[in-house]
């Protein structure tokens, strides 16, 4: 008998709504404090500076604001674990929107108008709201927590070309944990490996035999950051396992073949 079908995971509304807001008003304040050099530095995501990366995240905010104004969607069908195979081929088009919201205005200006129209959105709409997207049609709960992983991913990537310390949201780091472990779990079902993401997550994953109890054969496991930096194909597996960012253990334990999930 094949095993029951799991229910997708739930968030808190509350809470995803804090994160994604905090996290955007933590990287709206750290660039404003840019300086011209950071802001024309290379961030390694091709051939972004970290002026484009920010725009790019003023976008993040400022076209979910856009997508409430548009009339709802149709029924919403695209789950949080599967946003991040959706994307893929969205790349060049994200880059374009990020590049045309760069020349529209000075980054503080975006920043600040694109987190008020975030806000305002976000007041005048509940989670049920169906977004017409370009991936297809998701609530607006469901969206806000793929916003998490925007957020938190691309404030890392700002960390560390421009030489910042901007704080990840811990209920942020916590929805895109999860959800990136989720798409893992949904890209390789199965029960052989126990991928474990303390203390926000644990997913079973790849086809085998399945544990039941005690400790399984098969684990794998490491920390919030190096999971998303992994899943998005910042770091490679070996480079992890090489630096003891991550520990695995048992014959089937090597995830390099299914990262990273998204990039």
């Amino acid at each position: 008998m094949p095993p029951a079908k799991k229910k997708p995971r739930t968030y808190d509304s509350r809470r995803i709504r804090a994160a994604v807001t905090g996290q955007f008003g933590q990287v709206a304040d750290a660039v404003r404090e840019l300086t011209p050099e950071q802001l024309a530095r290379p961030t390694g995501l091709g051939a972004w500076t970290v002026a484009e990366l920010a725009a790019h995240i003023a976008w993040v905010a400022d076209s979910l604001a856009r997508g409430l104004d548009r009339p709802p969607g149709a029924k919403a069908e695209l789950p949080p674990h599967e946003w991040p195979f959706a994307t893929a081929a969205l790349a060049g088009r994200i880059a374009e929107a990020a590049g045309e919201t760069l020349s529209g205005a000075p980054l503080p200006e975006l920043f600040e108008r694109a987190g008020a129209r975030l806000a305002a959105a976000l007041d005048a709409h509940r989670d049920d709201r169906v977004l017409d997207l370009w991936i297809g049609p998701m609530t607006l709960g469901d969206f806000l927590v793929t916003r998490t992983v925007e957020l938190v991913v691309h404030t890392d990537d700002l960390n560390r070309a421009a030489g910042l310390s901007v704080p990840l949201d811990r209920q942020a780091l916590a929805a895109c944990t999860r959800l990136l472990a989720d798409a893992l779990a949904h890209k390789a079902p199965g029960g052989a490996v126990e991928v474990r993401i303390p203390p926000f997550a644990v997913v079973q994953c790849i086809e085998g035999p399945r544990h039941t109890r005690g400790t399984p054969p098969n684990v794998v496991e490491t920390d919030p950051l190096t999971w998303l930096r992994l899943a998005t194909g910042r770091t490679t597996w070996a480079e992890a396992v090489d630096a003891a960012a991550v520990s695995a253990g048992g014959e089937r334990a090597d995830l390099a073949g299914l990262l990273p999930l998204m990039s």
